[in-house]
This record gives C-alpha cells, structure tokens and sequence, in this order.
C-alpha cells in the first residue's frame, strides 16, 4: 500500500485505512461503528447518545459482537456523565478514546494506564498546543465546515490544518468538510496523516437514524446548512429548516442566551435523528452535505477513497 494511505496513524491506531467516523450524538452507535471498523476504518461511539454507564457499556459489548476490529470512543468533555464514559471506556479496555469539548489533561494519564489510545478535538491552534502538551496521541483539527456543534472562532479546515501541522508533535486528523477522495488527498496535502468524516457517513446504509434524516442530507446543496447560537458562542451546524429560522430570527432580536435555550429546550437533536422531525428537530449536518447523493455501505464509502485517492494524485502528478 501507498504511504498515501499508510499512514503511521494506522500504526498507532491499529487499522488498514487512515479513515475515522466522526462520533455524532445519536448517529454513531454500534451498527455503523462496526461497520467502519470493519471496513478497515476506524468506527467511533458517541458518548453523548447515552444517559447512563451502563447504556454505553451495552452498546461497547454490541459492537464488539459485530466485529473483531479496534473501535473508538468519542466523550464530549462538557457533558454531565463524561467522567461515566471515560470509566466505561477503562472498564472495557477500548482501543481508542477521542476527547472533545474541554480539557484532556484530567483523563489522559489514566486512560494510558490502561493501554488506550487517545485523541482530542480541536478548533484552533492554541487548544491543539494544550492538547499537545497534555499528551494526548493524536489530534483531529476540526473546521467550522462540520456539522453540529462547532467553535464560535470560526476558523476553516484549510487553515487550521495545516497550522495544527506545524505547531504540534503528534498526528493530525482532518475534520470538516471531507466526504470523499478528493478531499482525502488535500488533507495529506496539508499535513494530516488522516481524515475524520462525520456527515458522509450519516448517509451510509448501517447507520440507524431515521429516513427523513438521510433524505435531508441527500436533498441538501451547497448552501442548506447555517450556523445557528453564533450570537451567544455556542454556534451548531444544522440544514436549515423551520427551527433554525425561529432561532435565528430570535437571534437577530438580540434574545439572551437563556431564553434562546429555553425556546430551543432538549431532545431537538434526537427528534431529527431517531424521530425523523427534520422541521423542528435540529438536522445537524456539515457543508459537505451538498457533495453526498446516494446512500452506500460503510465500505463502500472507504473504498472510494482507498481507489480513487492514487488515481487523483496520478493526474496531479502529470500538471
């Protein structure tokens, strides 16, 4: 294999393909996780789709019924039950844990102890360097371009790559606005030794959302997603739909953050995903979404990339 492909990440993390799938809260369980592990990704939980230990515990023990493969475990670190997670994830002996939102430092040192694996999400530069220096093992340098919850900072995947590149030691995963082999390749381009894909693999056919969910990725264009919460720093990528009008007409209004996120309240994440309420539930989806038109297998997503990815550099080796 190229060391296009073969990347020291695969090393690190024990897999074929330098691919990983973003952890999205109520997308990414077992059925899809597996699947991209199994395809010689590397599947990721999401942490925050669990209300106790023992749910997340259940799916970890499902995941592995469906395959053989090193899997991951993203835990958003501003969530109540993170420290529940992280024992989970040490409990089971995971291979990989990819911390986000918050410090990593607090986790580390025991998650290493165990022999597990650990990343950490950032948005720029300067929490790359704390990352860094907290000794997490790799890095994924996630762009304003993804869906979800984002930094209110704003800085681009193109940007932000590369910088992460220079500025740190470790590995450097490329998040936002990636979803084929095109994409793959500017990512090593910059620096990265592998990419993260989260909206691409929404559309696969293991992931256990909703319908409506995958249609409205597949009927998205290039400009169907907005940033709504930006007026109080709390910025998320959604489709624009009913919901994200009423928020950011409120916004506009200059309604405090509090009343926002009483008018927004919970479960609005959930009712899009699992519910298949893509008017008033939030569809969150990255900018990519206008490149994605079909639903395919896991493998058959990271087989795109594993051919198309040489046969693109070939031709720029011609110009």
């Amino acid at each position: 294999m190229s060391t296009l492909l073969d990347t020291p990440l695969c090393r690190l993390l024990g897999i074929e393909y330098p691919v990983l799938l973003g952890g999205m809260v109520y997308v990414s369980y077992a059925p899809l996780a597996a699947a991209v592990s199994g395809a010689g990704g590397l599947g990721v939980l999401a942490g925050g789709s669990f209300q106790t230990k023992d749910d997340l515990l259940r799916e970890i023990e499902k995941t592995r019924t469906l395959t053989a493969k090193p899997f991951g475990l993203n835990v958003p670190l501003i969530y109540p039950l993170a420290p529940d997670m992280i024992q989970a994830a040490l409990e089971t002996r995971l291979s990989v844990v990819i911390t986000s939102a918050g410090s990593p430092a607090k986790f580390t040192a025991a998650l290493h102890d165990a022999g597990i694996i650990v990343g950490h999400v950032v948005p720029s530069v300067k929490l790359a360097l704390k990352a860094d220096k907290a000794g997490v093992d790799f890095i994924v340098a996630e762009g304003i371009e993804a869906g979800g919850h984002d930094s209110p900072l704003g800085i681009t995947t193109m940007v932000l790559v590369p910088q992460t590149v220079d500025a740190v030691h470790v590995p450097v995963v490329a998040a936002g606005g990636i979803a084929d082999h095109r994409g793959f390749v500017a990512a090593r381009a910059l620096g990265a030794q592998g990419i993260q894909m989260g909206t691409r693999f929404v559309a696969a056919e293991e992931t256990p959302v909703h319908p409506a969910f995958k249609k409205a990725i597949l009927d998205a264009g290039d400009d169907a997603t907005v940033l709504t919460g930006m007026s109080i720093g709390r910025p998320v990528r959604v489709i624009r739909n009913r919901l994200a009008d009423e928020v950011m007409e409120l916004e506009k209004r200059g309604t405090s953050e509090m009343e926002l996120l009483s008018f927004i309240g919970p479960g609005r994440s959930r009712a899009a995903s699992l519910d298949g309420d893509i008017e008033t539930g939030s569809v969150m989806s990255g900018e990519i979404a206008g490149m994605i038109t079909s639903v395919q297998p896991a493998r058959a997503i990271l087989q795109e990339i594993v051919e198309g990815s040489p046969a693109l550099v070939s031709t720029l080796d011609g110009l």
